[in-house]
């Protein structure tokens, strides 16, 4: 494939993902689910206090980096509170992953395999569902993916001879990127264990000892602007222990009656989500459909069962080996581009099994899309290497020719079915406003639409943790009235109580409730 060619097919691509990710952001999802309402209220406040933070402690704590861009975004708008506001960079991200997911399966396996991962990507349900919300999650798989791509990337330039100062700069762009990964997402934690898997087989791939050397230097880079990234973060969390594990501790399997019992079942249903059963919350998925479309989770087993019978057939290094160990590494190790090396399914199965690490040993919600989240790259790259194998087998009986129309309306299904399951069938489920607290919003506009000198009360009878003093369910219309801190309840004259205390409301004062 020529590269003009692919570029084009790559922009293409950018262009699916850009509209399945960013057509009616304004209004789908509907509403503003408060977790995201809670992001949108710290960036408003710290738009009215001039600061920010690493780590915010409301909502069961948060890592600040979303929260951060968000306000940005909103300081850049003037201070609209509209809750498409708070999903807009997520929107970015997500079609930012798309690109990074090419660029990541092509230098591992080739550009085929990088476009169709894109393609796959682009269309799938589960990244298109949380790219259009505003939750840090999504930011995970952007850092990490681009943060590997540039590790590797490095490290090949390296072997192939490239001057160490251009290796080194690559090492210390992904090393910046995989730093700012730690301000995303809980389950992003577990991906420092990858980053060691690479670091392993580079170096034990290095034979002679020079190369080893600028292979050591060059990751040393890496490691250290990632530990200067992640420095004030570090330091929040060894000032304040209790939020480093936040609400991991609380959901743990570890908590059960039959820990190993619920572990074990909890594996099941995570390797059933991409083809049997997902997640139930509307919020996340259209309530338990698979996570991939049936055709993609097909290609998706094939995809592993690939890569099983390459690490299988090629025999996956033994410390006991001795020289041969690393000969055998540097086989596969040595070029990862290559189909036939099998360094590429070692980091696949190696980030899809850390990724699926967080969710397994929780206990809520199983199978849980978001806190899988961490796990849509690899998912995809094994569709996309299915996919690929596919067609070359296809091809030796068919003709490119005639094969390539066929191919090219088959994947057009895939775009057509990425529409319908986002914006028929779960857009317009009755089930998904009342999971985004769509009413909630609606008490907003019409709190808005009164004069501030008429006295307006708003009753919380939903259930929620408090977040100073007031039930979390309250911040969906506290950002679309922009009265988070309580002098703009005073200056906008809205006052929220509680059930115990409606009695007190005046007679005919207009009262609005949360329910």
């Amino acid at each position: 494939m020529s590269g003009k060619k692919k570029y084009l097919l790559l922009v293409g691509i950018l262009i699916i993902a850009s509209f399945l990710r960013l057509y009616h952001i304004t209004t789908t999802p509907p509403g503003l689910y408060q977790d995201e309402a809670m992001d949108g209220n710290n960036a408003l406040e710290n738009i009215h206090t001039g600061t920010m933070k690493v780590f915010y402690p409301e909502d069961n704590g948060r890592e600040g980096l979303y929260v951060n861009i968000v306000t940005l975004f909103i300081k850049a708008l003037g201070g609209l509170h509209e809750p498409w506001v708070i999903r807009f960079p997520a929107a970015i991200f997500g079609i930012l992953t798309v690109l990074g997911i090419y660029f990541f399966g092509a230098e591992l396996f080739g550009a085929n395999v990088g476009l169709l991962s894109a393609f796959l990507l682009a269309t799938n349900f589960w990244h298109i569902n949380f790219s259009r919300i505003g939750f840090r999650a999504i930011m995970a798989p952007f850092f990490l993916v681009w943060a590997l791509y540039f590790l590797i990337k490095g490290f090949r330039k390296l072997q192939n001879g490239a001057p160490f100062p251009r290796a080194t700069a690559l090492h210390i762009l992904g090393g910046i990127l995989f730093g700012l990964g730690m301000y995303t997402y809980i389950a992003y934690r577990v991906s420092p264990a990858l980053i060691l898997l690479v670091f392993v087989f580079y170096l034990l791939a290095a034979r002679k000892g020079v190369q080893r050397k600028k292979i050591f230097h060059s990751a040393a880079h890496f490691v250290f602007f990632s530990i200067i990234v992640c420095i004030p973060l570090g330091y929040y969390f060894f000032s304040h222990p209790g939020s480093f594990f936040g609400r991991t501790s609380q959901i743990s399997v570890s908590n059960s009656e039959t820990p190993l019992k619920d572990l074990a079942e909890n594996i099941v249903k995570t390797l059933a989500m991409f083809n049997v059963h997902g997640d139930w919350n509307w919020r996340h998925n259209v309530s338990g459909a698979p996570e991939l479309f049936w055709p993609v989770g097909m290609l998706f087993i094939i995809g592993m069962m690939i890569g099983i019978q390459r690490i299988v057939r090629k025999k996956a290094p033994s410390a006991n080996n001795g020289s041969r160990t690393k000969a055998h590494i540097h086989t596969f190790a040595s070029d990862p581009a290559s189909t036939d090396n099998t360094f590429g399914f070692w980091i696949l199965f190696a980030w899809f099994f850390l990724a699926m690490l967080p969710v397994v040993i929780s206990n809520e919600g199983i199978p849980h899309a978001l806190r899988s989240i961490l796990m849509i790259p690899p998912v995809i790259i094994f569709a996309a290497l299915g996919g690929v194998t596919a067609y070359n087998l296809i091809k030796k009986y068919i003709r490119s020719s005639r094969l390539n129309p066929f191919a090219a309306l088959f994947l057009l299904l895939f775009v057509a079915q990425a529409y319908i399951s986002y914006f028929v069938v779960w857009a317009q489920n009755p089930n998904v406003a009342p999971a985004f607290n769509a009413d909630y919003i609606e008490v907003g506009r019409e709190l808005n639409a009164l004069p501030a000198s008429v006295p307006k009360y708003v009753v919380i009878e939903a259930g929620g943790v408090d977040v100073r003093r007031t039930p979390m369910p309250a911040q969906s219309t506290m950002f679309v009235t922009d009265i988070f801190l309580s002098i703009d309840w005073q200056a906008k004259n809205i006052h929220y109580v509680l059930p115990q205390d409606a009695g007190k409301i005046p007679v005919g004062a207009p009262t609005f409730y949360l329910k």
